[in-house]
């Protein structure tokens, strides 16, 4: 009609376009919580899956028993009452739990479709992670000073190392944890998911996580590895000079048995050490671009290290086997 004024229609569209609909996609993924991550898994044919399921429930299985029946051997037997077994019972209690940690939820999402954990339960598995495989480091450092005690300065040993001193050790060992742990896990989470959900690992560890985020991670990788150097370093230095003190002693023993003696004690130790942190650096010095490599690294010092650790301690160690016979023959005897 004339003198009637013109209605104007405004049409408000979202997202109108592909490219606008994509960055309004990223733009609410920004700012809005994840609920769940998807665990890839190892990039293996579908057929493998069993093999794998298979395999990563024997290891699991092994750790179980070896670790369990190393805490039981320990705790039952009164000639195991010493610090290095102080030491060793803590470290089986450890490899139990951080494997633990991993193989269930990855042992599931073999047979899973779905492979998902939830957001709080990845938050979970990265703090305990890491919260175990740290105090591991710190506690194998623990165990060359005790090492280096015993060979060194043997008269001042009962001493030296005192219930109370070893219990601060393993105390520290857990605060260290701890206070890397929550580090860790809260410079993880606090960065924005704009990505895909899939993690390319086996269980939530920072690495893949990363990959996931649109954040810029130059601060968050500049204050990851100070924060590595401040665990891998010190413990790597008492364990170098630990042996070296070590090694200059036993040279200096003139019988050959006493020699043999000492570097028994030593030999179970060293191979738990080389283990772990070979398998660590492996992981961290292997390229993004490789992360296949990185899954294999991880799968030695997460499930490979804890089910190692009971038999290299109970095959080089006579006190534990003859502990172990004893409380076989006992069972024996009540059955």
């Amino acid at each position: 009609m004339l003198g009637s004024k013109p209605r104007v229609h405004l049409y408000i569209l979202p997202c109108a376009s592909q490219q606008v609909s994509t960055m309004c996609d990223r733009g609410a993924s920004n700012h809005s919580e994840m609920t769940d991550f998807i665990l890839a898994g190892f990039r293996v044919r579908p057929e493998l899956h069993s093999l794998l399921f298979l395999l990563f429930l024997f290891v699991y299985a092994m750790i179980l028993l070896g670790n369990v029946g190393m805490m039981a051997i320990i705790m039952t037997d009164p000639r195991l009452n010493t610090p290095m077994y102080f030491f060793l019972g803590n470290l089986s209690f450890i490899d139990l739990f951080y494997s633990s940690v991993i193989a269930p939820k990855a042992i599931i999402n073999f047979w899973s479709e779905s492979k998902s954990i939830s957001f709080a339960g990845c938050v979970a598995q990265l703090f305990l992670f890491a919260l175990f495989i740290v105090t591991e480091g710190f506690l194998l450092a623990a165990m060359a000073y005790d090492r280096f005690i015993a060979i060194c300065n043997p008269l001042l040993y009962s001493v030296q190392m005192s219930t109370r001193l070893c219990t601060q050790l393993v105390a520290g060992s857990y605060f260290c944890g701890c206070i890397s742990s929550v580090i860790q896990t809260s410079m993880t989470f606090t960065l924005s998911f704009c990505a895909s959900r899939a993690v390319d690992h086996f269980y939530c560890d920072s690495r893949p996580l990363q990959r996931l985020s649109c954040s810029d991670l130059f601060i968050h990788r500049m204050i990851s590895f100070s924060l590595s150097c401040i665990i891998i370093l010190p413990t790597i230095i008492v364990i170098i000079v630990s042996y070296m003190y070590i090694v200059s002693t036993v040279l200096k023993i003139h019988s050959t048995e006493g020699r043999k003696k000492a570097f028994s004690t030593c030999s179970s130790h060293l191979g738990v050490v080389s283990v772990l942190y070979g398998a660590v650096f492996f992981m961290y010095l292997t390229p993004d671009r490789f992360p296949e490599l990185s899954k294999v690294a991880s799968l030695c010092y997460s499930l490979v290290t804890p089910m190692l650790n009971p038999l290299i301690y109970s095959l080089r160690n006579k006190d534990v086997q003859e502990a172990l016979k004893k409380l076989l023959e006992k069972k024996n005897i009540s059955l």
